[in-house]
Order: structure tokens, then sequence, then C-alpha cells
């Protein structure tokens, strides 16, 4: 293993909180866009850097372990590749009018403090700091999905903060009631808080707090996860937002939360006496993706269907981490990597799209692969690919996952097929007509970078096809950790 001169943990968050500071001071569009680049990609060099250093010592506030890396890993380079997608997308927006210079001031600082904030809720040691952490991600998103300053935008930032304060304060109290649990063996003070004291003597906790606990936790960090019922922030928020913000939502913000929940349903599997957790989130897992697949058909704007394939496909990934098990767990995890890599993908050939066509609206976009070959093709592939269909990544997690539920609940494959042949059938609908059949609208060429979005969608498909030994081992090692 390797030694760096400095602690990793601590540059994942020193570099985008500074760049962050200075962005909010740079007012030149093209410098900003840079710097971000720059920065989120100096932040997954260093995130990379913690797959073949030494681990660094647990501390009081931060840490890093088998679960967490994975969530760090795949944030900084999402992050990263937005980022790269951002900065032609966002400067077309501006030369077009749709967004002005005032507006876009603090835009690529309020970017960095979001990868800020999700890089400490996943690198947080203490329970009360990763609360903040999300609160602070929410905050920032609701200023960028309101960035257009339009009614329908400023509608849909509100509604977010409105829902999202709901749920973080669910959630909140629920870390509250952890922290009631925990007093009486740990003492009280920080040390009640701190995640890996908490892991080593859940045991001892009251085992009726903790479940009390825990259904305050997965209401509120299931809010932001976008679980149906919980979900009405998610299309609003998709829709109304910059492109580039969508996809980190979907592809990034959702796993934070994602994570939080999955961090307290351990704390409950390690106290005899707590109730499983597993039961809960299997039910709204199934619940979101049965329910976002029927959704899927009557949407009429196209960044509101796949914002509903984000809350379907959330559900399969809560699904798989609540059946539990060594092979539902490692379907989760490569779900959660190939939808956020997939989802990004489809946002960034979706933002193409709504600035050639100059429309979201399905019914206004029609012969895409004819007017624009490479974008057109390139969202088939991702819808393909969402879809789960072969021989792409998703189909493989999505075959495990099915594999394992027939194997330990026959009963629950049936509305897990069900949810997944539905969901199926309306998103090839919505395709045909998008992508096929006599061209409509302009026919000027997308001017926004297409390499993220072949970045993403080509590890897609290589992850369809072979899937690194070192890289199931370690996912191995993940699942085998979750139980």
């Amino acid at each position: 293993m390797i030694a760096l001169p400095f602690d990793p943990l601590l540059a994942i968050l020193v570099i985008p909180a500074v760049a962050a500071a200075l962005l909010a001071l740079l007012p030149d569009y093209r410098l900003t866009a840079t710097l971000n680049v720059f920065a989120t990609l100096l932040t997954l060099l260093v995130a990379a850097a913690l797959l073949i250093i030494d681990r660094p010592p647990v501390g009081r506030f931060l840490f890093v372990d088998d679960l967490n890396i994975v969530f760090i890993v795949l944030n900084t380079f999402v992050g990263f590749t937005t980022s790269v997608f951002s900065a032609s997308y966002i400067g077309h927006e501006l030369e077009t009018g749709r967004l002005t210079r005032t507006n876009l001031r603090f835009y690529h600082a309020m970017y960095q403090l979001l990868m800020f904030a999700m890089n400490l809720a996943l690198v947080a040691n203490n329970i009360g700091l990763m609360w903040v952490a999300i609160e602070l991600a929410t905050l920032t998103t609701v200023v960028m999905v309101g960035i257009y300053r339009t009614h329908e935008a400023l509608e849909a930032a509100w509604k977010y903060f409105i829902l999202g304060s709901v749920g973080i304060a669910l959630a909140l109290f629920g870390t509250i009631i952890v922290y009631m649990a925990a007093r009486p063996v740990v003492g009280e003070g920080l040390d009640a808080m701190i995640w890996t004291i908490l892991i080593s003597k859940a045991s001892g906790f009251d085992p009726a707090l903790l479940n009390l606990a825990f259904v305050f936790l997965l209401l509120g960090y299931g809010t932001k996860v976008g679980l149906a019922p919980l979900h009405a922030w998610l299309p609003d928020a998709h829709a109304e937002g910059p492109t580039p913000i969508s996809a980190v939502l979907s592809g990034l913000l959702l796993n934070v939360a994602l994570y939080a929940v999955l961090r307290f349903k351990l704390l409950l599997a390690t106290n005899p006496g707590a109730l499983a957790p597993g039961p809960l989130m299997a039910t709204m897992g199934l619940t979101s993706l049965i329910f976002a697949a029927f959704m899927l058909y009557r949407r009429r704007d196209i960044k509101r269907l796949f914002a509903y394939s984000s809350i379907e496909h959330m559900g399969i990934i809560a699904f798989a981490f609540g059946m539990g098990g060594p092979l539902a767990n490692f379907a989760g995890l490569l779900h959660m990597t190939m939808h956020s890599l997939t989802k990004s993908a489809i946002f960034f050939a979706v933002g193409h799209v709504a600035q050639v066509k100059g429309t979201q609206k399905i019914a206004d976009i029609r012969g895409l692969t004819e007017s624009h070959p490479w974008l057109g093709w390139s969202l088939v592939l991702g819808v393909i690919a969402i879809a789960g269909l072969p021989p792409l990544g998703i189909f493989m997690s999505e075959f495990l996952l099915v594999s394992s539920t027939f194997a330990r609940q026959p009963l629950l494959a049936i509305p897990l097929v069900f949810g997944l042949l539905l969901a199926l059938g309306a998103l090839l609908q919505k395709l045909g007509g998008v992508a096929f059949g006599e061209p409509t609208g302009s026919l000027a060429p997308a001017r926004a970078s297409y390499v993220p979005m072949f970045a993403h969608l080509g590890l897609v498909l290589a992850a369809g096809i072979y899937l690194p030994p070192p890289l199931v081992a370690w996912f191995q090692q993940v699942a085998g950790a979750l139980g």
C-alpha cells in the first residue's frame, strides 16, 4: 500500500470547500467552469487513491470503510463527468438567454458546495454530522433547482424545500432517538453519536427505541431517496431544474440518502431484539417500483419520465438491500452503480435534446436517430440499458436480484418481475416516437459535450459484458458486510 503526505479524507472535503469559496468570488463564467471541472477531477483522484493507499485511521468525525468507499468513488466520478457536461451545457443556456449572468453567479460555487456536502455525509463518523451534511445538500440543490427563476422552477424549488424539510426533520427525530437508545450504554456526549462506537455496542441498546428510530429514519431519509409515497418532490425538481442538476440528483444525491438508511439498517441488524429492517425496505422498494412503472405511461415531459424511472430504480435498489444476503446485496450495489452511470448519461442526452428542440414535451420530439444520429442512438442505448435489457449492466444486476428472490422468496419475485416488465413496456413505448419516425423541430447540432454521455454508456456496456475480478471481489466484500 502507498502512503500519501496528506490526509485523503480531509482532502475530499477541503478541495470542494475551497473551490466553492473561490468560485463564489470569480465573475467570469468560462474561468469558473474550468475551475469547477479541475476541482471535481482533483477530488476524484484523491477518492480513487483511497483504493490503493493505507486506509486512514478512524477518527471521531471522519472515517472510511468497505461500505462508504464504494459511494465515495461513485460520487466523485459522476460529479466529475457531470461538471464536464455542465461546462458546455450551462454556457449554451447563458448564450440563449435562458439563464442570466446574475442567476448564474453562484452556480459553480453551489455545485462544489453540493459535492462537499455529499462527500461529508459519506465519510462522517458522527450520525449528527451526517444529518447536517444531507441537510446542507438539500438546501444547496433547492437553490440550483430554482435557478431559472420561472414560476414553475420556483414552485418546484419550494416543493422540494418543504417536502425535503419534512423528511429531514423526521430523520433528525430518528437520529435523536438513536442517541437516546445509546446513552444508557455509551454514556452522554459525543461518543453516543459516533458510528463506529454505536455499531460495536448496539446489541445492548433498547430495541424498542431502535425500532421507533428506524421508522422515522426510513421515512425521513426515504423521502430523500425518492421512495413512494414520499417521492412527490422528485419529478418537479428534475423537470424544472438544470439538466446537470437532474443528473446529480438521480445519480448521486439519492444514493447518499440511501447510504444513511443502510447505516441504520446495519445498526438494527446487530441488536437481536430489534425488528428486522429488511421487510420494511423491501415493501417500500416494491411499492416504489410498481407505482413508478404505472406512472411512466402517463408522462408527457421527457425529464419527468426519467424522474419516475429514478423512483422505479431506487425502489429496486431498496428492495435488493431489504432482501439482504450476499447475492441480493451484491445485486443492489451493482444496480446502484449502473443506475447512477446510466441515468446520468440519459439526462445528459435529454439535456442535449431539450436544447436542440427547445422543448421537453415528448410529443414534440420525434426522429432523433434521423436528425441527430449520435444523440438519438445514444438515447436509444441509454433507454435499453435503464430498461434492463441485455447485454448492459442493469440487466446483470436485475437478473441477479430476480434469481436471488426466486430462490429465497418466490412469491415476492412475482410483483418484482411484474414491475420490471411494466416499466420496460412503458420506456420502449415512449422511446419509439422520440427516437424513430419523421424528424420534427430544429435540426441544429447539439453544442454541449457528448464525451461524458459516451463515457458512461461505454462503462455500462462494458460492465454488462465483463466485470473485472477485482471489482467483483470488492463488491462481494461489501455485500458480505451488509449482512
